[in-house]
């Protein structure tokens, strides 16, 4: 399942749970539209993987199954 990562990993912009601003590799890393487009090539720095627009969880399965909590560690 997908983590639904809450932040742009480049700029920390917020990406909410229905976002369709969020890009996703295949390892889940995270990062917003703009910075996929202008910064990032539409390319993951992470893994070289290409982003691809995230899947939006249906709104009624977010409480059960909520977005990963960000931890600052």
């Amino acid at each position: 399942m997908l983590e639904l990562r809450s932040n742009c990993e480049n700029c920390d912009v917020d990406l909410l749970p229905d976002s369709d601003q969020a890009r996703i590799c295949s390892f889940e890393c995270t990062f917003c539209a703009d910075c996929v487009s202008t910064k990032l090539n539409g390319v993951c720095p992470n893994c070289g993987g290409n982003l691809q627009p995230r899947p939006i969880r249906p709104a009624e399965l977010l409480e059960k199954y909520p977005p990963r909590q960000r931890t600052d560690s």
